[in-house]
Protein backbone atom coordinates (compact mmCIF):
# COMPACT_ATOMS: atom_id res chain seq x y z
CA UNK A 1 0.00 0.00 0.00
CA UNK A 2 1.19 3.76 -1.15
CA UNK A 3 0.83 6.46 1.98
CA UNK A 4 0.62 9.77 0.71
CA UNK A 5 0.65 12.66 3.33
CA UNK A 6 -0.61 15.89 2.34
CA UNK A 7 0.57 19.09 4.52
CA UNK A 8 -2.20 21.93 3.62
CA UNK A 9 -4.29 24.90 5.29
CA UNK A 10 -7.30 23.37 3.42
CA UNK A 11 -7.97 19.91 4.16
CA UNK A 12 -11.19 19.70 2.76
CA UNK A 13 -10.52 20.67 -0.62
CA UNK A 14 -7.96 17.76 -0.56
CA UNK A 15 -9.34 15.80 0.58
CA UNK A 16 -13.18 16.43 -1.40
CA UNK A 17 -11.32 15.91 -4.58
CA UNK A 18 -9.23 12.86 -4.40
CA UNK A 19 -11.66 10.76 -2.17
CA UNK A 20 -13.99 10.38 -5.23
CA UNK A 21 -13.70 8.07 -8.42
CA UNK A 22 -10.67 5.67 -8.87
CA UNK A 23 -8.70 7.41 -6.10
CA UNK A 24 -11.54 7.07 -3.81
CA UNK A 25 -12.43 3.55 -4.49
CA UNK A 26 -8.78 2.64 -4.26
CA UNK A 27 -8.50 4.38 -0.77
CA UNK A 28 -11.71 2.48 0.39
CA UNK A 29 -10.03 -0.90 -0.49
CA UNK A 30 -7.18 -0.19 1.14
CA UNK A 31 -4.53 0.00 -2.17
CA UNK A 32 -3.47 3.35 -1.01
CA UNK A 33 -3.79 6.15 2.17
CA UNK A 34 -4.10 9.62 1.47
CA UNK A 35 -4.23 11.73 4.21
CA UNK A 36 -4.58 16.03 4.70
CA UNK A 37 -2.60 16.92 7.19
CA UNK A 38 -3.82 20.77 8.59
CA UNK A 39 -0.64 22.77 9.04
CA UNK A 40 -2.99 25.28 11.23
CA UNK A 41 -2.96 22.18 13.83
CA UNK A 42 0.56 22.93 14.54
CA UNK A 43 0.49 26.72 15.36
CA UNK A 44 1.80 28.02 18.26
CA UNK A 45 -0.38 31.08 19.15
CA UNK A 46 -4.13 31.01 19.86
CA UNK A 47 -5.03 32.13 17.02
CA UNK A 48 -3.98 29.19 14.73
CA UNK A 49 -1.98 31.80 12.68
CA UNK A 50 0.49 30.30 10.44
CA UNK A 51 2.44 33.97 8.17
CA UNK A 52 3.35 36.73 9.26
CA UNK A 53 5.34 39.53 7.18
CA UNK A 54 8.45 38.83 5.37
CA UNK A 55 11.61 40.19 6.55
CA UNK A 56 12.67 43.15 4.17
CA UNK A 57 9.26 44.08 3.16
CA UNK A 58 7.18 43.53 0.38
CA UNK A 59 3.63 42.67 -0.81
CA UNK A 60 1.60 39.59 0.84
CA UNK A 61 2.61 37.30 4.19
CA UNK A 62 4.45 34.58 4.62
CA UNK A 63 4.07 30.89 5.59
CA UNK A 64 6.18 30.32 8.92
CA UNK A 65 8.94 28.16 9.48
CA UNK A 66 7.54 26.44 12.59
CA UNK A 67 4.65 25.19 11.82
CA UNK A 68 5.62 23.73 9.04
CA UNK A 69 8.12 21.74 10.70
CA UNK A 70 6.00 20.84 12.82
CA UNK A 71 3.84 19.32 11.15
CA UNK A 72 6.60 17.47 9.14
CA UNK A 73 7.83 16.00 12.28
CA UNK A 74 4.37 14.71 12.91
CA UNK A 75 4.15 12.89 10.04
CA UNK A 76 7.27 11.30 9.75
CA UNK A 77 7.14 10.01 13.47
CA UNK A 78 3.94 8.84 12.31
CA UNK A 79 5.65 6.82 9.53
CA UNK A 80 8.53 5.83 11.32
CA UNK A 81 6.13 4.25 14.29
CA UNK A 82 4.55 2.46 12.02
CA UNK A 83 7.55 0.88 10.14
CA UNK A 84 8.30 -0.24 14.04
CA UNK A 85 5.47 -1.89 14.33
CA UNK A 86 5.41 -3.29 10.95
CA UNK A 87 8.92 -4.82 11.61
CA UNK A 88 7.93 -5.80 15.44
CA UNK A 89 8.26 -9.63 14.64
CA UNK A 90 11.09 -9.58 12.37
CA UNK A 91 14.84 -10.34 13.66
CA UNK A 92 16.60 -7.21 14.29
CA UNK A 93 20.10 -8.82 13.28
CA UNK A 94 18.21 -9.27 9.52
CA UNK A 95 16.41 -5.88 9.54
CA UNK A 96 17.49 -2.76 11.23
CA UNK A 97 14.41 -0.37 11.25
CA UNK A 98 15.12 2.58 8.68
CA UNK A 99 14.20 5.76 9.39
CA UNK A 100 15.21 7.49 6.64
CA UNK A 101 13.64 10.89 5.32
CA UNK A 102 10.53 10.61 3.31
CA UNK A 103 10.87 12.47 -0.01
CA UNK A 104 9.08 15.67 0.56
CA UNK A 105 7.83 17.51 -2.83
CA UNK A 106 7.17 20.77 -2.57
CA UNK A 107 4.75 22.51 -5.26
CA UNK A 108 6.77 25.48 -6.93
CA UNK A 109 7.85 26.58 -10.25
CA UNK A 110 11.09 26.69 -9.50
CA UNK A 111 11.04 22.60 -9.72
CA UNK A 112 11.44 19.85 -12.27
CA UNK A 113 8.08 19.95 -14.42
CA UNK A 114 6.24 17.17 -13.54
CA UNK A 115 5.76 14.22 -15.92
CA UNK A 116 4.59 10.95 -16.39
CA UNK A 117 8.16 9.44 -16.06
CA UNK A 118 8.59 11.34 -13.15
CA UNK A 119 5.24 9.75 -11.50
CA UNK A 120 6.47 6.44 -12.36
CA UNK A 121 9.00 7.05 -10.54
CA UNK A 122 6.97 8.19 -7.60
CA UNK A 123 4.70 5.28 -7.54
CA UNK A 124 7.64 3.32 -6.43
CA UNK A 125 8.09 5.25 -3.10
CA UNK A 126 6.13 3.84 0.14
CA UNK A 127 5.45 7.09 1.62
CA UNK A 128 5.35 10.47 -0.11
CA UNK A 129 4.75 13.74 1.46
CA UNK A 130 3.36 16.84 -0.10
CA UNK A 131 3.72 20.28 1.08
CA UNK A 132 1.29 22.54 -0.68
CA UNK A 133 2.49 26.47 0.16
CA UNK A 134 0.49 29.17 0.10
CA UNK A 135 0.38 33.36 0.53
CA UNK A 136 3.82 34.68 -0.87
CA UNK A 137 5.57 31.57 0.16
CA UNK A 138 7.59 29.67 2.61
CA UNK A 139 9.98 30.82 4.78
CA UNK A 140 13.11 29.31 3.05
CA UNK A 141 15.05 27.71 6.05
CA UNK A 142 12.08 25.15 6.64
CA UNK A 143 12.64 24.63 2.80
CA UNK A 144 15.88 23.61 2.70
CA UNK A 145 15.59 21.82 5.93
CA UNK A 146 12.74 19.54 4.96
CA UNK A 147 11.88 19.51 0.88
CA UNK A 148 13.87 17.09 -1.03
CA UNK A 149 11.63 17.45 -4.70
CA UNK A 150 10.73 20.75 -6.01
CA UNK A 151 8.29 20.32 -8.78
CA UNK A 152 5.92 22.14 -10.87
CA UNK A 153 3.08 21.30 -13.13
CA UNK A 154 3.98 23.92 -15.11
CA UNK A 155 4.38 27.81 -15.97
CA UNK A 156 1.89 29.80 -14.52
CA UNK A 157 0.91 31.00 -10.83
CA UNK A 158 -1.69 29.46 -8.30
CA UNK A 159 -3.20 30.74 -5.57
CA UNK A 160 -1.62 27.67 -3.85
CA UNK A 161 -0.09 24.16 -3.86
CA UNK A 162 -3.88 22.34 -3.39
CA UNK A 163 -4.39 21.92 -7.29
CA UNK A 164 -0.87 21.33 -7.73
CA UNK A 165 -0.40 18.28 -5.82
CA UNK A 166 -3.68 17.03 -6.45
CA UNK A 167 -2.89 16.18 -10.08
CA UNK A 168 0.44 14.81 -9.07
CA UNK A 169 -0.84 12.33 -6.54
CA UNK A 170 -4.18 11.43 -9.39
CA UNK A 171 -1.33 10.51 -11.71
CA UNK A 172 1.16 8.68 -9.58
CA UNK A 173 -1.92 6.61 -7.70
CA UNK A 174 -2.76 5.39 -11.38
CA UNK A 175 0.40 4.15 -11.42
CA UNK A 176 0.33 1.86 -8.15
CA UNK A 177 -0.73 -1.69 -8.71
CA UNK A 178 -4.51 -2.25 -8.05
CA UNK A 179 -5.62 1.00 -8.62
CA UNK A 180 -7.24 0.69 -11.93
CA UNK A 181 -9.41 -1.81 -12.79
CA UNK A 182 -7.44 -2.95 -15.38
CA UNK A 183 -3.52 -3.08 -14.96
CA UNK A 184 -2.60 -2.89 -18.48
CA UNK A 185 -4.52 0.24 -19.08
CA UNK A 186 -1.88 2.57 -16.81
CA UNK A 187 0.50 0.76 -19.63
CA UNK A 188 -0.63 2.03 -22.57
CA UNK A 189 -1.90 5.53 -22.25
CA UNK A 190 -0.51 8.99 -23.25
CA UNK A 191 2.89 9.38 -22.52
CA UNK A 192 3.90 6.01 -22.45
CA UNK A 193 6.85 5.67 -24.54
CA UNK A 194 7.15 9.41 -25.26
CA UNK A 195 4.04 8.90 -27.28
CA UNK A 196 -0.09 10.17 -27.37
CA UNK A 197 -2.66 7.87 -27.00
CA UNK A 198 -3.74 6.35 -30.07
CA UNK A 199 -7.58 7.54 -31.19
CA UNK A 200 -10.39 5.12 -29.32
CA UNK A 201 -14.15 4.14 -30.60
CA UNK A 202 -16.82 2.58 -28.61
CA UNK A 203 -20.39 1.60 -29.54
CA UNK A 204 -22.61 2.37 -31.84
CA UNK A 205 -20.20 1.59 -35.29
CA UNK A 206 -21.53 4.51 -36.78
CA UNK A 207 -22.57 7.93 -35.14
CA UNK A 208 -23.09 11.35 -36.49
CA UNK A 209 -22.33 9.28 -40.20
CA UNK A 210 -18.79 8.80 -38.62
CA UNK A 211 -17.69 4.78 -39.11
CA UNK A 212 -15.32 3.20 -36.32
CA UNK A 213 -12.19 2.61 -38.47
CA UNK A 214 -12.52 -1.14 -40.05
CA UNK A 215 -9.55 -2.34 -38.90
CA UNK A 216 -10.56 -2.23 -35.39
CA UNK A 217 -13.60 -4.46 -36.36
CA UNK A 218 -11.69 -7.27 -37.70
CA UNK A 219 -10.52 -9.08 -34.66
CA UNK A 220 -6.95 -9.05 -35.93
CA UNK A 221 -5.29 -8.60 -32.77
CA UNK A 222 -1.72 -8.02 -34.52
CA UNK A 223 -3.13 -5.46 -37.45
CA UNK A 224 -5.04 -3.57 -34.54
CA UNK A 225 -1.67 -2.89 -32.69
CA UNK A 226 0.11 -2.32 -35.18
CA UNK A 227 -2.53 0.73 -36.63
CA UNK A 228 -2.87 1.71 -32.92
CA UNK A 229 1.17 2.18 -32.81
CA UNK A 230 1.10 3.89 -36.03
CA UNK A 231 -1.61 6.66 -34.93
CA UNK A 232 -0.04 7.47 -31.82
CA UNK A 233 3.34 8.14 -34.13
CA UNK A 234 0.84 10.38 -36.28
CA UNK A 235 -0.61 12.11 -33.49
CA UNK A 236 2.51 12.61 -31.41
CA UNK A 237 4.02 14.24 -34.71
CA UNK A 238 1.24 16.73 -35.51
CA UNK A 239 0.63 17.99 -32.10
CA UNK A 240 3.78 17.27 -29.64
CA UNK A 241 6.41 16.58 -32.30
CA UNK A 242 8.91 17.85 -29.15
CA UNK A 243 8.40 14.49 -27.70
CA UNK A 244 9.35 12.35 -31.09
CA UNK A 245 13.07 13.09 -29.16
CA UNK A 246 12.75 10.90 -27.00
CA UNK A 247 10.30 8.23 -28.19
CA UNK A 248 12.05 4.60 -29.38
CA UNK A 249 10.69 4.62 -33.17
CA UNK A 250 11.79 2.26 -35.78
CA UNK A 251 12.61 3.69 -39.20
CA UNK A 252 9.42 3.16 -40.56
CA UNK A 253 8.14 5.43 -37.93
CA UNK A 254 10.69 7.93 -37.90
CA UNK A 255 9.99 8.40 -41.83
CA UNK A 256 6.51 8.41 -40.51
CA UNK A 257 6.97 10.98 -38.46
CA UNK A 258 9.19 13.15 -40.44
CA UNK A 259 6.36 12.80 -43.33
CA UNK A 260 3.48 14.03 -40.58
CA UNK A 261 5.74 17.06 -39.27
CA UNK A 262 5.85 18.35 -42.71
CA UNK A 263 2.26 18.01 -43.23
CA UNK A 264 2.27 20.07 -39.84
CA UNK A 265 4.49 22.82 -41.05
CA UNK A 266 2.85 23.26 -43.80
Amino acid sequence: MMNIHIMTLFPEMVMGGLGTSIIGRAMDKGILSIEAVNIRDYAYNKHQSVDDYPYGGGAGMLMQAEPVYQCYQAIQEKINAAKREKSADIDKEEKSISEKKTRVLYMSPQGRTFSQRMAEELAEEEELIFLCGHYEGIDERVLEEIVTDYVSIGDYVLTGGELPAMVMVDAISRMVPGVLHNDVSAEFESFQGNLLEYPQYSRPEIWHEKRVPEILLSGHHANIEKWRREQSVIRTALNRPDLLDKAELTKQERELAVSCSSVRKE
